[in-house]
């Protein structure tokens, strides 16, 4: 299973910009997908998450009612749309899914990251 991340970029405060994140590979189900980000400096922190059993998206107080995490099941994409961006937003922004994988020894659980793409929002 690969991820591939894009969307990331140089942006004013106050705009918008749109991740994109594409899953391919021996999935059989995907039973989550979320997007982190991490700071210069600081630690990985969540910023916005699906699960299958809850199926309503959670995000991060500070993002709530900016960014939104939407998936389209069909070709196993995960978006977030980030609009009124801030400089505290900056930062390297990574998507992960957990799914159930296809073997010919039946689906096993496991959790995937892509690599990672730079925001950086100028003030």
């Amino acid at each position: 299973v690969q991820l591939q991340a894009s969307g990331g970029g140089l942006v004013q405060a106050g705009g918008s910009l749109r991740l994109s994140c594409a899953a391919s590979g021996s999935i059989f189900s995907v039973n989550a997908v979320g997007w982190y980000r991490q700071a210069p400096g600081k630690q990985r922190e969540v910023v916005a998450y699906i699960t299958n059993g809850n199926g309503n998206p959670q995000y991060v107080d500070s993002v709530k009612g900016r960014f939104t995490i939407s998936r389209d099941n069909a070709d196993d994409t995960v978006y977030l749309q980030m609009n009124s961006l801030q400089p505290e937003d900056t930062a390297v922004y990574y998507c992960a899914v957990n799914v159930l994988v296809r073997t010919s020894g039946g689906p096993y659980e496991n959790v995937y990251w892509g690599q990672g793409t730079q925001v950086t929002v100028s003030s």
